[in-house]
């Protein structure tokens, strides 16, 4: 569901840009009173699965169209809201700057879309209600179906609404929106599934790592932290550096709803702006479409899940420490 540039106008894209940076000012300040640097290696390590999962486009049958893991549930179930926003922001920045994937406009509009909905509505509305009397297996499910169907809806929704007053009007609101809901329902309950098997074995493993797991995680688990956090990391090489190969070719479920509407998966943009947006991210998309520049070796997609994971781990723990997260000290 990353949006082109193409979708948004610059007002539109101003506004969202605010919108998306008051949310990750406010998270901020919140995770900055947190005092558990265990997340430290956990944000760095989920925003590499996420990033590495979202390269795995899986078909949806019967549609011609394809979906992948959004993440927003996932890192929110996990970190909590806060932290899993700006584990979210990290991913797409490193998306959109290195790999031109999606729009440098439209950023703020992703982040929205795709980050905020999921870490808080997933995590405070639907995650902490369904869990606050203790975790189980059916409860884990519940909560990462329902949260991802739940926000990618509110996801989906929401970029019609910003395509309806930036005036696109190749894509009616109408139409658009009626081709959008149904298509990224289905890619919500895949995701939905996906999220759970993931939160089912951290459960296993290490209850605690869950967000309010400290509260109700009633043994150690199978595996330490340590181990838990390494079998993750290697999940995300092996994803992002093998797994990704076998993507769907298939259109996501945005780029299918505007080939329904107009017959293509693009649309056309035009004015300075545009083109100063565009400029800058083929300067700084050294992989553009996770490949190497004028090659179509398979190599440049495994070379991409590999050194996208280790840029995110790197962004994420470095800004860790220069904001100086979970080092607010506990009062004995």
């Amino acid at each position: 569901m990353h949006m082109a540039d193409a979708l948004v106008s610059s007002a539109v894209a101003g506004t969202m840009y605010a919108c998306s940076a008051a949310a990750a000012a406010y998270s901020v300040k919140k995770v900055q009173l947190e005092s558990d640097p265990k997340k430290i290696p956990v944000m760095g390590v989920m925003g590499a699965f996420v990033f590495a999962t979202q390269m795995i486009n899986f078909t949806i049958p019967g549609t011609g169209s394809s979906g992948h893991l959004c993440g927003g549930m996932l890192l929110s179930a996990l970190l909590g809201p806060y932290a899993g926003f700006l584990t979210m922001i990290g991913v797409l920045l490193i998306q959109c700057l290195l790999f031109a994937d999606g729009g440098l406009l439209a950023l703020g509009c992703n982040v929205w879309n795709m980050a905020f909905y999921g870490c808080f509505i997933g995590a405070l509305l639907i995650w902490k209600p369904i869990i606050k009397k203790g975790f189980t297996k059916g409860k884990i499910i519940a909560a990462s179906i329902l949260g991802c169907v739940l926000t990618l809806q509110l996801g989906a929704f929401s970029v019609t609404l910003e395509t309806l007053v930036s005036g696109i009007t190749e894509l009616p609101f109408t139409t658009f929106a009626a081709t959008m809901q149904p298509i990224h329902l289905a890619i919500g309950f895949v995701e939905g599934l996906i999220t759970a098997s993931i939160l089912v074995f951290v459960h296993d493993a290490r209850p605690e790592m869950l967000y309010h797991g400290a509260e109700s995680a009633v043994s150690n688990g199978r595996f330490s932290f340590k181990k838990t956090v390494t079998i993750l990391a290697v999940l995300a090489i092996v994803i992002g550096g093998g797994l990704s190969l076998a993507a769907s070719s298939y259109p996501d479920g945005l780029e299918w709803s505007i080939e329904k509407i107009t017959g293509s998966t693009e649309i056309e943009s035009e004015g300075d702006i545009y083109e100063k947006a565009g400029s800058i991210q083929e300067a700084t998309a050294l992989l553009p479409d996770y490949a190497f520049k004028d090659s179509d070796s398979s190599f440049g997609t495994t070379f991409s899940g590999i050194v996208g994971g280790i840029v995110v781990i790197v962004v994420c723990v470095g800004a860790c420490y220069i904001f100086k997260f979970f080092r607010k000290k506990r009062v004995s």
